[in-house]
C-alpha cells in the first residue's frame, strides 16, 4: 500500500490525502440516519474502545481501594503516577518505536517527509523528541495524576455527586458514549482561548514549536496548558457521574494525543491494509496555526469560519481571514 494511491506529495515533501476531512453526520440537516449509523461504529472502534479498555483495566486492577484514598498519601499517589507513566510509555513509545525508530513504513503516508529535528536550538537539548519527552513525563503525566488523585479523594470522601450503574444503567452507558464528545468540546473551548494574544505566548507557544509533529508532540505542552487541558474532568462537580467516567476521560485525554499527533495518515499493516489514524485535520492546525482549533464531530471550526480541509480554496479563505484581521488591527 503506497501513499501515492491515496494522495499527492509536493516538491517540499508535504503529502495531502485525496479524501478531504468531512463533517461527522451528527450536525447535518436534514438528518441522515443511514450515514449516522454507518459513521457510529468508527466513533466507537478502534480508538475509543482502546482508551476505554485501558481505563477499565486501570480502574479495576491498577487503582487503590477507595477507603485507602480518603487521605492523601504518597504511597497510593505514587502508584497512580507510575501507572500513568507506564501507559504513556506504551502508547507514545509504541507509535514512536514503530514509525520513527524502526521506520516501519519510512515516509509512506507521512504528512511531512522530514523527520523530527535533532539539531535545532529552538528545542530543549536541541532535539524535538527530547523536549517532547521531557514535557510529557515531567509535566503532562504529573498534572494528569494530580487531577486523578484529586478526583479519587473527592469521591472517596463523598464530595461529588455519584452515578450508580445499578440504578441508572442507561444513563451510565450514554455518559460513556458522550465522554469523547465532551472532551472534544472542552478541548475546542480551551484551545481557542489559549490562542488569544498573550495567552498564546504564555501558555501555548511550547506546543506549537512542533510544526512537524510526532507522537511525543501530543503532550509536549507547558504546565499551565496541561492544567487547562486536563481540567475537563471538573465536569464531575456538576454532572452526576461514576469514577469510571472520570477514568475514561482522563485516560482519553492522556493517551489520545499520541495518535492525533503521530504525523502519519495511516499505519500500514500489510501490503493491502492499514489503520487510519484520522489526524490530518489536526496536523493542518500545526501547519497553519490559525485553523482547525477543534475536531470534526462538533463542527465549531466550520461555524466560526476557521475550518481547513487542505485544499487550495481553504488556503485562500485562510489568507483572506488573516489579512482582514491585520487590517482591523
Amino acid at each position: 500500500m503506497r501513499d501515492s494511491d491515496f494522495g499527492t506529495r509536493d516538491k517540499r515533501g508535504h503529502w495531502t490525502p485525496n479524501k478531504k476531512p468531512q463533517r461527522a453526520p451528527i450536525f447535518v440537516w436534514p438528518a441522515q440516519p443511514r450515514k449516522f449509523l454507518k459513521w457510529l461504529p468508527g466513533y466507537v472502534w478502534p480508538w475509543n474502545t482502546a482508551y476505554f479498555l485501558v481505563a477499565l483495566i486501570s480502574w479495576v486492577f491498577l487503582t487503590p481501594d477507595m477507603a485507602r484514598m480518603q487521605t492523601f498519601q504518597w504511597d497510593w499517589m505514587a502508584l497512580i503516577l507510575l501507572r500513568n507513566a507506564a501507559w504513556t510509555l506504551v502508547f507514545y513509545g509504541g507509535f514512536h518505536l514503530v514509525l520513527y525508530i524502526q521506520r516501519h513504513q519510512e515516509t509512506n503516508f507521512k504528512y511531512n517527509a522530514r523527520w523530527p529535528d535533532t539539531d535545532n536550538p529552538t528545542f530543549l537539548f536541541g532535539s524535538q523528541n527530547a523536549e517532547n519527552v521531557f514535557w510529557t513525563f515531567c509535566s503532562g503525566v504529573p498534572v494528569w495524576t494530580a487531577f486523578e488523585c484529586g478526583l479519587w479523594w473527592l469521591y472517596a470522601n463523598n464530595h461529588l455527586p455519584f452515578l450508580d450503574f445499578a440504578a441508572h444503567p442507561v444513563w451510565f452507558v450514554v455518559a460513556l458514549l458522550l465522554m469523547p464528545a465532551w472532551r472534544e468540546l472542552h478541548f475546542y473551548l480551551i484551545h481557542r482561548l489559549i490562542h488569544v494574544g498573550p495567552l498564546y505566548h504564555l501558555i501555548h507557544k511550547t506546543h506549537h514549536k512542533n510544526v512537524n509533529p510526532g507522537p511525543w508532540s501530543g503532550m509536549s505542552m507547558s504546565t499551565l496548558e496541561h492544567i487547562f487541558y486536563f481540567s475537563g474532568v471538573l465536569i464531575h462537580f456538576i454532572v452526576p457521574l461514576h469514577p469510571v467516567h472520570g477514568m475514561f476521560q482522563l485516560v482519553h485525554a492522556g493517551l489520545s494525543p499520541a495518535k492525533s499527533h503521530v504525523g502519519f495518515d495511516r499505519i500500514v499493516t500489510s501490503e493491502d491494509s492499514a489503520i487510519n489514524t484520522d489526524n490530518y485535520y489536526h496536523y493542518l492546525h500545526h501547519k497553519y496555526f490559525e485553523v482547525n482549533y477543534g475536531e470534526r464531530r462538533i463542527p465549531l471550526d466550520e461555524w466560526f469560519g476557521t475550518a481547513h480541509d487542505g485544499s487550495a480554496e481553504a488556503d485562500e479563505a485562510m489568507y483572506r481571514r488573516i489579512r482582514a484581521k491585520k487590517l482591523v488591527r
